[in-house]
């Protein structure tokens, strides 16, 4: 799925929500869909990676170069700057996985 077709799939979620014909969690669903479609179908050098394990990061979906990459944009998106953690262990525990 190309780009535009994604947009065009949102901006239809959103007219049928607008207009109506689906609730607020069908419209969450189909835009869920569209973007998960949208990722794991991305053309590139990157790869797609799914954090798996820490409620904290489980299911967090990233775009990057390598699997380390992936671990830290997961946890940037977590909210937690990995180099500012101290030695308590505040790491979430939790591998990546390509999509």
């Amino acid at each position: 799925m190309d780009r535009i077709s994604a947009l065009r799939n949102v901006e239809d979620a959103l007219r049928a929500f607008e207009e109506g014909d689906v609730d607020l969690t069908e419209a969450e669903r189909r835009v869920a869909a569209t973007l998960r479609t949208y990722a794991s179908e991305l053309d590139g050098e990157d790869d797609v990676f799914r954090a798996v394990g820490d409620p904290a990061v489980d299911g967090r979906v990233v775009v990057a170069a390598s699997a380390p990459a992936a671990r830290e944009r997961v946890l940037a998106a977590a909210g937690i700057d990995p180099d500012r953690i101290d030695d308590e262990g505040d790491v979430p525990e939790f591998d990546v996985e390509r999509v």
